[in-house]
């Protein structure tokens, strides 16, 4: 029998929770820019402000970790969950930057569908994070967070090859081209998440 001789910190589990829950806030702010699309520089914003409180988060999540004898688990994976949910976080925030600074006035349903995945993804990422105490009850929003990578990587390629075919304006499909890429990263970044959490059950089961 393996005794502890220190008790391990728990307080990392609230804290990506807090983590997480703001990064689907972040989500769903800019689905709801791209459901309407008005004030958009207005609530980039806001979104930014999200994005801040974030970083705030994950630097709360690194003192702690520098802080603590005895983590949870692994302490390079507690830093690079920290890491990539701050990734996940900033290509949505970047999103939004993106279509306020290229002055977008309005919204493709290719973006706005792409919007919406990554809220979904966001979802499931609160759903796994959730489960860090119960590692293998993760399978299911793993499993999700990857379908809908898939999904939103496909989106992007036709998205990409509709706007070549169909627009005569340079500069617009250069505009676009970037923001359905920046979209797509956001669902690249949650997979990997959701990768690091894979990790983290192998280890633990």
């Amino acid at each position: 029998m393996v005794l502890r001789f220190f008790p391990r910190e728990e307080s990392f589990f609230d804290l990506f929770t807090e983590a997480t829950g703001n990064v689907l806030r972040a989500a769903r702010q800019l689905r709801e820019l791209a459901d309407d699309f008005r004030d958009v520089e207005a609530r980039a914003v806001a979104i930014k402000a999200t994005e801040d409180l974030g970083d705030d988060l994950t630097h709360a999540l690194i003192e702690r970790l520098n802080r603590t004898f005895v983590t949870p688990f692994d302490r390079e994976d507690i830093y690079n969950l920290a890491k990539q949910l701050d990734n996940v976080l900033d290509w949505i925030e970047a999103a939004a930057a993106r279509m306020a600074v290229y002055r977008i006035t309005q919204v493709t349903p290719a973006a706005r569908e792409m919007c919406h995945i990554i809220v979904s993804a966001c979802e499931a990422l609160v759903d796994a994070i959730g489960n860090l105490r119960a590692l293998d009850r993760m399978d299911g929003a793993i499993r999700e967070i990857n379908r809908l990578e898939n999904l939103a990587d496909h989106l992007q390629r036709d998205a990409v090859a509709a706007l070549f075919a169909e627009s005569t304006n340079a500069i617009e499909v250069m505009k676009w081209k970037e923001i359905y890429e920046t979209l797509e990263e956001a669902t690249d970044q949650a997979e990997d998440v959701a990768n690091v959490l894979e990790g983290i059950r192998t280890k633990q089961l």
